[in-house]
C-alpha cells in the first residue's frame, strides 16, 4: 500500500482448494484463477457510482473499474484431494472457490495494515488514501 496515493498493489496470491477429486485439474485451476481475479476486483475497484441526480457515472468498461494482468500477482494455486463418498465421482464443486477467499483475504490484509476494524468495498485508493490520513 503506497501510504502517499493509497495505490494497493497484491505481491503475493496463495490458495489450496479441496474439490475432492478432480476431473481436469488444468480447468479447477483456471476456474480458481479467474475467482481470484473477480474476487479482487470486488474488493478494489468494482463499484457503482452515481451523481447526484443518480445517473450512472460507471456505465461502460471506460469508466468501470476491473482488474487486468498487471493489477493481480501470480497466484499460487494447489489442491488437496479429499475425494467426497457423496457421489460415484468422488468430486466437489470448485467454480466459486476463488472469489469468496479473495474478498475476504484482501479485505482482511487491509484492515490489517491500516489497523482498522473495517475497509469499504470497493477500496479504491482514494478511500485508502482517506483511511491512512485519519490514522495519522
Amino acid at each position: 500500500m503506497d501510504p502517499d496515493t493509497g495505490t494497493v498493489q497484491l505481491l503475493r496470491y496463495v490458495t489450496v482448494d479441496d474439490v475432492g477429486q478432480p476431473v481436469n485439474p488444468l480447468i479447477v485451476d483456471g476456474q480458481t484463477h479467474g475467482g481470484i481475479a473477480q474476487g479482487v476486483g470486488q474488493a478494489l475497484m468494482e463499484g457503482a457510482a452515481f451523481d447526484e441526480s443518480k445517473q450512472v457515472l460507471t456505465g461502460s468498461f471506460m469508466d468501470y473499474g476491473f482488474p487486468h494482468a498487471e493489477n493481480l500477482p501470480r497466484f499460487e494455486t494447489d489442491l488437496m484431494e479429499c475425494p467426497t463418498h457423496g457421489n460415484p465421482l468422488r468430486i466437489k464443486g470448485g467454480g466459486e472457490a476463488g472469489v469468496v477467499p479473495a474478498t475476504a483475504a484482501v479485505i482482511n490484509a487491509l484492515c490489517d495494515a491500516l489497523g482498522v476494524d473495517d475497509v469499504p468495498m470497493p477500496a479504491t485508493p482514494q478511500r485508502i488514501w482517506q483511511l491512512l490520513k485519519a490514522g495519522r
